[in-house]
């Protein structure tokens, strides 16, 4: 970070004291030109390059064990993520003289932010809660009594802050406290946006959660190594150090490797089976035919040169290639739009949070618009559209008191019993 070098702050003509540069707050820079030289030739840049690169192990590294650990402790560590961003983005617009003018305004912020949790996540999670209590007939009726009047909860919450904000209204600040109550809503709508496709992709299988953020992560190396050692073209006036070297080479990087990660990824029931419940042992299942390896012959003219006739290949390595071409063309316009947005406030970062790398949310830009798109890519061409035994099974135990789902029982014997006879 850019630290200011001056002790001594003049004051002006009114009295005030100028206040010192804030260490994220972008100071203009004589010349941006990344065509007249190769950062690999900027020295200064290799600090801040190993600096970056001993993060990315350990982030990578603790990525890895959450992942290998399950399903619940993935979708923690998204919570977590969660609060850490909207603590960068509620910090972004606050103001210090007009906060303590306004005591509990950033209280009714967080007050926002955990009933917005609350609606997401138990929505979400209302059915793998209700598989995991079953046995148990007092918290199956706990449970499914707060799922039935989750909602009720969830809009009495959201109507006592709205209250609340009315109340704590001041002239002379109402534009300011609008303008926050607005912001607020904003951050909710897009973090928790994201959030519901996140969470609902790691139950449907970790696959779906691990191969598009992984490839996010491999598109923002490789984008960096290339730029690195080989930008001069400058990409977008947003984002002046991005390059065209850098954004070619990652992209090829990202597909090859999307192709080549789903057939490791795609081997492991741990990755690919759903959790149906919230318990945390291991997954056993049938693959389904995504992953089961089909075998094609090679042309007479290439396997003329190799021992082997024919390669195997999981039908889920083509839509791998799909979501690799989104997470390197489409997805880096996340982290444009974040640099216009940080132009927008002059900010150098969103937080300091992670060495070399900014804060939370300067590194889930991408990420954010890729796992919206690998959900409803899932949701449209993976996903079987006609209904199946489980899937209903799922809405009557979702949807259905007991007593409803007891007069279906016998209804489903009656019926049963009425073809048998009919069948002898």
């Amino acid at each position: 970070m850019q630290k200011d070098t001056s002790t001594t702050a003049p004051s002006t003509t009114s009295g005030r004291v100028r206040h010192r540069k804030r260490s994220n707050e972008v100071i203009p820079e004589v010349s941006k030109a990344n065509g007249t030289k190769l950062l690999v030739n900027d020295k200064s840049k290799y600090k801040s390059m190993l600096i970056r690169a001993y993060s990315s192990v350990w982030m990578i590294g603790g990525f890895v064990l959450i992942i290998y650990m399950g399903h619940l402790y993935i979708t923690a560590m998204v919570v977590v993520i969660q609060i850490f961003m909207a603590r960068e983005l509620f910090n972004l617009l606050r103001r210090a003289h007009e906060d303590r003018q306004l005591p509990g305004f950033r209280l009714l912020n967080w007050h926002f932010f955990f009933t917005a949790m609350l609606f997401v996540y138990g929505r979400i999670l209302s059915q793998c809660l209700v598989n995991t209590v079953t046995s148990d007939m007092v918290l199956y009726w706990l449970v499914s009594n707060l799922i039935k009047y989750h909602m009720v909860i969830c809009y009495s919450l959201y109507i006592a802050g709205f209250m609340w904000f009315i109340l704590t209204l001041k002239k002379k600040m109402y534009k300011y406290q609008f303008g926050q109550y607005a912001w607020t809503h904003m951050i909710l709508i897009v973090v928790f946006g994201q959030s519901s496709f996140t969470v609902a992709s790691i139950f449907e299988g970790i696959f779906w959660f691990l191969l598009p953020a992984t490839l996010i992560v491999i598109n923002d190396i490789a984008a960096y190594i290339f730029g690195f050692f080989f930008g001069r073209t400058p990409l977008i006036k947003l984002s002046p150090k991005k390059t065209w070297e850098g954004f070619i080479g990652a992209s090829v990087t990202t597909i090859i490797s999307a192709f080549m990660l789903a057939n490791i990824m795609g081997r492991s029931q741990w990755l690919t089976c759903p959790r149906k419940d919230l318990s945390t042992g291991w997954l056993h299942c049938d693959p389904g035919p995504l992953f089961k390896p089909e075998s094609y012959p090679l042309p007479g003219c290439i396997s003329h040169w190799f021992s082997w006739k024919e390669i195997s290949i999981l039908p889920i390595q083509w839509h791998s290639l799909c979501l690799g071409l989104f997470a390197s063309i489409i997805a880096p316009f996340g982290g444009f739009f974040a640099s216009g947005f940080k132009r927008a406030f002059k900010i150098k970062d969103f937080g300091d949070s992670i060495p070399g790398h900014g804060g939370i949310t300067d590194r889930m830009d991408c990420q954010m618009v890729m796992a919206v798109f690998a959900y409803i890519y899932h949701q449209s061409f993976v996903v079987p559209q006609t209904l199946s035994v489980e899937m209903i099974l799922d809405q009557i135990s979702m949807n259905l008191t007991f007593d409803e789902q007891q007069a279906l029982y016998w209804r489903l014997g009656e019926i049963l019993q009425q073809g048998f006879a009919r069948m002898s």
